[in-house]
């Protein structure tokens, strides 16, 4: 049996069941016509990673896989899948994402919107993204941006329009929404989405994401492949794609994080990249513009401006978790100073340290950053040198620091290993900087990091289990399904079992002729259980007879400008 991924306990909140019983016949159908169409439209749109994945995984064409099955799929090439709820936030999903694990939405879009949904659902994921996963070059970009996304700082504003877009989402797919609330929620989403708050790290990555994980296409300009999962889950998108009405641009970074996501509509341009490799390379040049890899004052200011619990490291190896508050900076800009407000927690190689958790540092923390006058890199001084500092256990030390910050106080402890001081205690502490009191010696013991300077800084914890513990976990919302099946589920689900078994009785003959006069006395509209039953009759001698009043309902159909493709694309199949 294979083994599953370790979900993370921090994230297993967002873990959800699939409850595959509440699928209901229709769902397998809409599974299995775009499953179909993909293995067919797509063999000469789509890029070989993406043909070729879909042959090496084994993914299920015919009904829904389940989530166990996905997995035994993907741990072929060392990842694993977990079913989530909907739109979850972007940091989880990129944790998930550079772990090696495919989060898939539980849900699958309605047949009326078969061609295009913005909603998050299994046919994206599960048909659009885990084939192409089996490209090894492909599977360590998306990796990659999933590790630089996990690290990228976002701000309140960004936060709320992430929730009107998740709000979005689940009215656009909502059959019973109205037009009015559909116009409201877009609106909502506008508005959030012009808000002048700047670019953020987690939106440039979005962007990036967006333009190639989500729609990018590979190759030369003139004729590119498909490669991006949104256009290859998209039975519409995927032609409309290559039509002129689609700009085709070079692919490059900038080019892509100026471009803004486009989430109720297809995409009115594309870019275009020359190789996977391209793709990360432009990654990494990406991250090294972020935060957790600048470090210093410039790190600390966009922690500062998140609002949200954030880590920032020192060069000594120790992390301090909480949402900071204030910097305070020298002449020439550089922070001197740092703290935290509300529960902190400090870190040594983002592994929480005993007894400096939430509760130790319920109100926050407050730490010098530099090295101390002459120049002393104290996060590197062995016990000699230390001794030397009067930095002592037990004893009474003065440590000045280059600028300008002192702190005073007796020594009740000094944590370090063989190469670096991590943390030194006090207490009857005073720290001062510029004739003002940080930290007063009445306000009990104060813990001062070591380090001279910030090399990192990431939104959330260094340590997330410790820190935030784990939340009860969320349960998928998908709907209820009507008890008993509706007659129209019934007859797909009859159509179903009798494709399965491929035994054309008397009997059976009789009764897909019971089926089609249903359809064409209760459901007129109805164009995928006629065009399931045509691939029944053009297959069956038994049932010649049917072809060609199937062929004329479905022509007749076509000729609704909204079912025209759809039913196109499924005819050509059948030819």
């Amino acid at each position: 049996m294979t083994a599953m991924k370790i979900i993370p306990p921090h994230l297993e909140p967002y873990v959800a069941e699939q409850h595959y019983d509440r699928y209901t016949p229709v769902d397998h159908a809409v599974w299995r016509y775009v499953m179909r169409q993909n293995h067919h439209a797509l063999q000469d749109k789509a890029n070989a990673a993406f043909v070729n994945g879909l042959a090496q995984s084994g993914i299920e064409t015919e009904k829904i896989p389940r989530v166990s099955e996905m997995n035994e799929c993907l741990s072929r090439i060392g990842w694993g899948a977990v079913i989530v709820n909907g739109l979850i936030p972007g940091s989880v999903f990129y944790e998930l994402l550079a772990g090696g694990i495919l989060p898939i939405a539980a849900e699958i879009r309605k047949l009326a919107n078969i061609e295009y949904t913005p909603a998050p659902d299994i046919l994206h994921e599960a048909a659009g993204h885990a084939p192409i996963l089996f490209d090894p070059e492909y599977r360590a970009y998306v990796q990659e941006i999933g590790a630089i996304g996990a690290k990228a700082f976002s701000v309140k504003e960004k936060k709320e329009a992430f929730e009107a877009l998740r709000r979005l989402t689940i009215v656009m797919e909502d059959p019973q929404s109205t037009p009015e609330q559909r116009a409201a929620a877009k609106q909502a989403v506008e508005e959030k989405q012009r808000a002048n708050i700047g670019m953020t790290e987690a939106e440039k990555v979005s962007r990036l994401f967006w333009a190639t994980v989500e729609y990018g296409l590979i190759g030369e300009m003139g004729q590119p492949k498909i490669y991006g999962a949104g256009l290859l889950s998209s039975v519409g998108e995927s032609k409309h794609c290559f039509t002129d009405a689609v700009t085709k641009l070079p692919y490059s970074v900038e080019a892509c994080v100026a471009s803004p996501k486009i989430v109720t509509e297809m995409q009115s341009r594309l870019f275009v990249c020359k190789s996977f490799e391209e793709l990360n390379e432009g990654a990494r040049s990406l991250a090294n513009t972020m935060a957790y890899r600048v470090g210093g004052t410039a790190s600390l200011e966009t922690a500062l401006r998140s609002g949200t619990t954030a880590t920032f490291e020192f060069n000594s190896g120790i992390g301090i978790t909480g949402i900071v508050q204030a910097i305070l900076k020298d002449r020439n800009g550089e922070a001197v100073y740092v703290s935290t407000t509300g529960e902190s927690a400090l870190s040594v190689h983002r592994r929480q340290l005993q007894g400096h958790g939430r509760e130790a540092h319920a109100k926050g923390f407050g730490t010098p950053i530099g090295l101390l006058s002459g120049d002393i890199a104290l996060e590197a001084c062995g016990g000699e040198a230390l001794e030397q500092l009067g930095i002592v256990q037990g004893s009474f030390a003065n440590l000045a620091f280059a600028s300008g910050v002192s702190v005073s106080g007796r020594i009740t402890g000094i944590l370090g290993d063989d190469r670096h001081v991590h943390l030194i205690s006090f207490a009857e502490c005073t720290v001062a900087y510029d004739g003002k009191e940080l930290f007063k010696k009445e306000w009990g013991a104060y813990d001062m990091a070591v380090g001279s300077r910030i090399v990192s800084a990431y939104p959330g914890a260094a340590d997330p289990a410790a820190y935030f513990g784990a939340p009860p976990r969320q349960t998928a919302s998908m709907a209820l399904p009507a008890s008993p099946l509706t007659e129209l589920e019934e007859l797909y689900r009859d159509v179903a079992r009798i494709r399965e078994a491929n035994a054309f009785t008397e009997d059976c003959v009789q009764e897909i002729g019971r089926i089609h006069q249903t359809l064409r006395h209760s459901y007129p509209h109805d164009w995928l259980l006629r065009l399931e039953l045509l691939e029944l009759a053009v297959s069956a001698p038994e049932l010649k007879m049917m072809a060609v009043p199937l062929q004329d309902e479905l022509n007749a159909l076509a000729q609704t400008a909204s079912l025209t493709n759809l039913i196109r694309n499924g005819l050509a199949i059948l030819s």
